[in-house]
Formats: C-alpha cells, structure tokens, sequence
C-alpha cells in the first residue's frame, strides 16, 4: 500500500494564486455588461447621487433624495451640447478617453508656474460619476481610466455625451441637464438659449457653489459663448508641410 501525498506547498499556492486570478477576472470585467446596458438605458442611480444622499442624510438635510429628470437626446437642447463640450471638453471627438493632448497642456502650465488644472474629459467623467468616487488617489485614477477605455470601446460618443448631461451634477441636490435647467431657469432643457447653456455649462466645475447667474460664471460663460461659435472639433488638422531647402 502506498503512502498517501500531501498536497506541496507549491501546488497550495498554485491553487491559490488561480483563485485570486479568476476572482480578479471577473471583477474586471463586471462592469462591462452594465456599460452595455448603458447603450440603451440610463443609470437610474450613480456612485456621486449615493455619495450625496449619505452626506444629506447625515447632515439631517431634506429631501434626502436628489432631483433627477433623465431626458432623451431630442429633450436636450443643441446649445447645450455644444456648451458642454466647450466649456469641458472641446476636443471630446478627437480623442478616445483620455486626452494626453491636454495632460500635456496642464504639466506645461504647472512647469510654468502655473496651477496644475485638471485634464479628465467627458468619459472619464462619466466613469467617476457611475462606478467611482470623489477623490484624487491614485487607485481611484487607475480604476477611473481603466473603465474610461471600457465606456469608449463599447459606447458611442453620442452615447457617452447623452450619459454625461442626464447624470452630471448642476446644483446642490440636483443632477442631470433637465433638474439644473428647471431649478436654475424655470424651462426644460430643450428650450435653452445660447446664454443660458453657457451659464449652465461655466457652473460644471463647481455647481455646488455657484450660480448661473452669478459673477463667476457671467465671466465663464462669455468665454464658453466665444468658443461656441465654431462646430466641436471631429478631425485631427493635418500636419504641417516642412518645406524642403532648395539645392
């Protein structure tokens, strides 16, 4: 009779070690049957709405509950479209996610001596404000643009602009174009003018603390109106010719 064999440490952690593997796999691509899904509906919740609904509920504020009127693409107005895409993301057509055009921008500033602005555009945006949290860490960045790849593979970016402007957020308890445009101006979306959408478009990175009427987007929106005027960028301008010496 032979002597029984223990399993080895090696094949223990082996058995491990394919565990962790398969666990992590399907973590990775939970999210990718949601995006999916994302193509013909609306998130009807997002991780920012239920970060927000925690803070009113322990802060004793009411309604706990944010206004949110997810609206389709003919509900929206055009102007706020292209406000949108101005004020937050004027090169969104060029580039697939993640714009290492404007990363570069922002380090160049910073080397300058400027401040060190943000570079996220409208996907990554909307990747932070579906799966993740606020924050600047570099894990929730990695988990950020990880998803923002998944969201640009699958989504169209009509698609992915219709996500941003029913989901972000327009005011203290409001999300969503259609909540920020009832609360801010009394109308739906869709019936927008040029300066209203360039007033609701210079509040997006701080709608919290300001107002569309306020000093500090009056001087936003001017520059957003100004940027208006010309169609969102959807091709790459060719590069220039180099001229050859003569002889």
């Amino acid at each position: 009779m032979g002597r029984l064999r223990w399993p080895t440490l090696t094949s223990g952690w082996r058995r491990w070690v394919r565990r962790v593997g398969v666990v992590g796999l399907i973590a990775a691509l939970a999210p990718v049957p949601l995006i999916a899904l994302f193509s013909l509906v609306n998130p009807p919740v997002t991780a920012v709405m239920l970060a927000r609904v925690t803070d009113r509920l322990v802060k004793g504020e009411r309604p706990i509950w944010p206004e949110h009127h997810p609206v389709p693409r003919t509900q929206m107005s055009a102007n706020l479209r292209r406000a949108v895409l101005a004020s937050e993301d004027d090169r969104f057509y060029l580039h697939h996610g993640i714009d290492f055009v404007e990363i570069e921008n922002a380090l160049e500033r910073r080397r300058r001596g400027g401040r060190l602005r943000g570079a996220s555009t409208l996907t990554q945006q909307v990747a932070k404000n579906i799966f993740l949290w606020n924050g600047r860490s570099f894990v929730r960045k990695g988990l950020e643009a990880y998803l923002t790849l998944w969201l640009e593979l699958i989504l169209s970016k009509e698609r992915i602009l219709d996500l941003y402007l029913n989901l972000a957020e327009w005011g203290p308890n409001q999300f969503g174009a259609e909540a920020g445009a009832r609360v801010h101006f009394g109308k739906s979306a869709a019936t927008l003018t040029r300066d209203e959408a360039a007033r609701m478009a210079a509040i997006l990175p701080a709608p919290r603390r300001w107002s569309p009427r306020g000093s500090i987007a009056s001087r936003r929106a001017a520059s957003v109106l100004q940027r208006m005027q010309y169609p969102a960028p959807r091709t790459k301008p060719p590069a220039p010719t180099r001229r050859k010496r003569p002889g």
